[in-house]
């Protein structure tokens, strides 16, 4: 089993965004495997000051005290204008590892399109790194069985900005508009999308 975990923050001109969200997801984490002991993550960051930047914290809970590494990479926002369809009903991702074996043999079935949208019996996932939405009659919906529940995600729920629900896979050409949903993108209105099959 893998024990190497990630949260990635993003930092604009120094200021960190939604750092509660992440924090509780790494506490998470760490009950889930019967640790009580977690640090507090603004403590260990210090992004530049000066633009975007992507704080990537890796943890290997294998280690006792288990330590965090603390890496900063310029951030610039990928354009997504399609969408492949890729189908697996195994696949299997629910805390932010540093394993994304699986996911990534499915990216590389993308073909000509930008990202992938992950299909797991015949409901609508996520795409390979953000979690989706889509837009009809006047709601954001986003899946209920995300691969994986991000930490933009579980914010625009607070906040009732977005709901939840079962998107099937012959649904999807029936909405209106589409975003993705990370920490480094947060809420992010694709100006098209192509869905490919």
């Amino acid at each position: 089993m893998n024990n190497v975990f990630l949260e990635t923050i993003r930092a604009v001109d120094g200021e960190i965004f939604h750092l509660s969200y992440h924090q509780k997801r790494y506490e998470s984490v760490l009950e889930s495997f019967g640790i009580n002991e977690p640090m507090n993550i603004k403590e260990l960051l210090n992004p530049p000051k000066i633009g975007i930047y992507r704080c990537r914290l890796i943890y290997d809970i294998s280690k006792v005290p288990h330590v965090i590494d603390v890496t900063y990479h310029e951030y610039k926002k990928k354009e997504v204008n399609s969408l492949k369809l890729v189908f697996s009903n195994e696949i299997d991702y629910p805390v932010k590892s540093v394993n994304r074996d699986e996911i990534d043999a499915l990216y590389n079935e993308r073909d000509d399109a930008d990202e992938i949208l992950i299909i797991k019996n015949l409901l609508v996932c996520d795409t390979s790194i953000a979690n989706i939405a889509f837009y009809s009659n006047g709601e954001w919906i986003t899946s209920k069985k995300p691969l994986l529940k991000g930490t933009t995600r579980a914010r625009l729920l607070d906040e009732g900005k977005i709901v939840e629900a079962d998107i099937k896979v012959q649904d999807i050409r029936n909405f209106s508009k589409v975003a993705l949903l990370n920490a480094m993108v947060d809420f992010y209105v694709l100006d098209r999308c192509e869905f490919l099959i």
